[in-house]
């Protein structure tokens, strides 16, 4: 049925947006009515620099940056954004960003602020959204997350994940750009920050904007898009779909945090809200396109979702038509389609969503959290290697900067960070060895290396525990343990105690920018041919992906 008839036929359904999760402090006030209401909230939050929202928004565009001072991701853009903040490319919008204390896990108002205090951003104005309101009413619990609005405050884009220049400016352009965001979402447990390991299920279940909004409002659910799965035309349009019958379902994205959620809880989620029983109807909609399913990318998930249907099949007489396949392909729908219900918060739709906030019948509150507390030190250092540092030395500082790169320099002399998922490194799992850019020092064996999903590259330990120095770094007013070179005293990185439990616990997270990666098969013509058989015989860790 057309949309524009069913706002015609269909009652309204009054849509509670804000989602409180166990813990977070209410606020006292809501958003104002209408389509100015976030722009309208962001002008009353007061700003870190003793300011208010008003102070930064002027009668245009405005881009918002939504972090967490717990968020690796977020405190690694800290920087840009503040230069971004003055730079002439962004010069149409108003660039803020807000941070939401005693909201999903974030620290108290006084304490946030004495905290932020202690760092030096001067450019950037961060408002202060007391139990994050604002967030909650735009479907955000993860971090880092965005938002745009237009001169006159409606929402036109809300997007998850963390955005480059080139993506912000093409969004600030043509708000309903396709674009691809970094994907890895952080939460903050007693270890601190780490990424979440998080799944993916495709559902169909009638009219997509009501079955987003409703994933979007259950906790542990990261992110939800609206899409077209299993038809038989590349990139279709919404008319495409709705009047040139290409087989596609109106279906959602679930992207969710596997140590919260299980596939079985999803589904019982899913289950809740259609009617598993009507062939190509759900709600007043009527046609293929609205049909149910369930569409995997795993198929170890086939049996999981069988077991679903069939507990489900004992609750009714007639057959159930959950289609239970494998995903064929995914197109994500026109950007009018995403969040919709944020931006017309009176839109139609043909499911309860306060369902998403009734807890189901097994689950219990809090967070899965491990039971051991890990020392730095002493966990994963099983090495049977052993690195001459005789052979190695560190050039003179004249030699240093002459060798080095901008970035390369800023990381390992200064402390510098590279900004997340921006080094080759990050995705190479080719065997070989990673050394010190400054002195040649052996560091790592890729033998170590696995894909934590957090940006950078990331190994469960050193080639010999002897060639890392730990120092307590207390940057950003955290405490972290960060990891410098034995020989040239580069800076590495930090090391963390959320890497994979098989392997030691320990997740070593380095900057590209501070290695050189040797080839297997060039170790003997570098000069490291003794660690040849060493890289070669090893089982490489499982490249798992967060």
């Amino acid at each position: 049925m057309n949309r524009v008839i069913r706002f015609l036929t269909v009652g309204i359904l009054a849509i509670g947006l804000f989602k409180l999760t166990a813990g977070v402090a209410e606020t006292n006030s809501v958003l104002p009515d209408g389509e100015k209401a976030i722009l309208e909230s962001l002008k009353t939050l007061p700003a870190t620099n003793g300011q208010a929202g008003k102070d930064f928004l002027a009668p245009k565009p405005t881009l918002v940056k939504f972090w967490a001072s717990w968020c690796p991701l977020c405190l690694a853009g800290l920087e840009e954004a503040n230069q971004w903040r003055r730079d002439p490319d962004f010069a149409g919008v108003n660039f803020v960003s807000v941070v939401s204390p005693d909201y999903f896990a974030e620290m108290s108002e006084p304490d946030l602020q004495l905290w932020y205090e202690g760092l030096d951003y001067p450019d950037l104005p961060v408002l202060k959204d007391r139990g994050g309101e604002i967030a909650q009413s735009l479907g955000l619990n993860v971090y880092p997350s965005w938002a745009l609005l237009d001169s006159s405050g409606k929402v036109q884009r809300v997007m998850r994940g963390d955005l480059h220049k080139a993506q912000l400016l093409e969004l600030i352009a043509k708000p309903d750009a396709k674009l691809s965001a970094k994907q890895t979402f952080y939460k903050q447990n007693k270890d601190g920050a780490k990424p979440m390991n998080t799944k993916e299920i495709y559902l169909a279940g009638g009219c997509f904007w009501g079955l987003e909004a409703y994933f979007e409002r259950i906790d542990g659910v990261v992110d939800a898009v609206s899409g077209y799965a299993n038809g038989n035309t590349e990139n279709p349009t919404y008319q495409d779909v709705v009047k040139r019958n290409t087989g596609h379902a109106e279906t959602v994205k679930v992207t969710y945090d596997a140590e919260r959620l299980s596939l079985s809880d999803i589904l019982a989620y899913y289950l809740r809200v259609i009617d598993p029983t009507s062939l190509n109807k759900q709600g007043n909609d009527r046609g293929t396109q609205y049909r149910t399913g369930v569409y995997y990318t795993d198929p170890s998930e086939k049996s999981i979702i069988s077991e679903a249907l069939a507990q489900e099949q004992k609750k009714f007489k007639k057959p159930i038509v959950v289609e239970n396949e494998p995903l064929q392909q995914f197109f994500m729908a026109e950007d009018y389609h995403q969040d919709y219900l944020t931006k017309n918060p009176n839109g139609y739709c043909h499911i309860d969503i306060s369902l998403a906030d009734k807890p189901l019948a097994h689950k219990t509150n809090g967070e899965k959290m491990s039971s051991t507390e890990t020392n730095v030190s002493e966990k994963g250092q099983n090495m049977s290697v052993k690195v001459d540092a005789s052979k190695y030395q560190k050039p003179d500082a004249e030699t240093v900067k002459k060798q080095l790169s901008a970035m390369q320099y800023n990381v390992t002399q200064k402390a510098g960070t590279e900004r997340a998922f921006s080094h080759e490194y990050d995705h190479l799992f080719a065997p070989g060895l990673y050394v010190d850019i400054v002195s040649g020092e052996p560091l790592f064996s890729s033998a170590d290396k696995y894909q934590s999903g957090c940006g950078w590259p990331s190994f469960t330990k050193p080639i010999d525990g002897d060639v890392i120095v730990e120092h307590e770094d207390r940057s950003f007013n955290m405490r972290r343990t960060e990891v410098r070179s034995r020989v040239a005293d580069s800076h590495l990185g930090h090391v963390f105690t959320d890497g994979p439990k098989e392997a030691g616990g320990l997740r070593y997270c380095i900057n590209g920018a501070s290695l050189r990666f040797i080839p297997l098969d060039k170790l003997e013509a570098e000069g490291y041919g003794e660690y040849k058989s060493i890289i070669a015989n090893a089982k490489p860790i499982e490249k798992q992906s967060s």
